[in-house]
């Protein structure tokens, strides 16, 4: 049975997209789904994304944290990426460490604190 190359081409693209996809999933420091490690936790994208959680807990809360520096964090590949980081914070004069997990879709500009513990 002969291949109809019009009716293929879109199957084809298709498997080619979902490929791209899950390889620039892996190129991003794991599949899709799982949590990676982040390597160097002091790149401005993680030092930014950090001290978006404490400002936006800060206004949730009503509370006043300052940032001091991410202490090690994770990324997990979903619709977009989320970023679970130990952050060091200053509540009062006592230094505290915090778990945030940020949902960053960068291409949209999005993101969302979906959580904010003391450790």
């Amino acid at each position: 049975m002969a291949l109809n190359s019009s009716s293929s081409l879109p199957s084809i693209l298709s498997i080619f997209v979902l490929l791209l996809l899950v390889g620039g999933s892996a190129a991003l420091g794991g599949r899709a789904g799982g949590w990676q490690p982040i390597k160097d936790v002091k790149v401005p994208e993680v030092q930014e994304i950090a001290k978006y959680a404490v400002a936006e807990h800060n206004s949730r809360a009503k509370t006043d944290l300052r940032y001091e520096s991410v202490v090690r964090g994770e990324t997990q590949v979903v619709a977009g990426t989320n970023y679970r980081l130990v952050i060091a914070a200053r509540d009062g004069g006592v230094g505290k460490q915090y778990e945030a997990v940020v949902w960053v879709k960068p291409w949209q500009h999005f993101r969302n604190l979906t959580s904010f513990n003391l450790v």
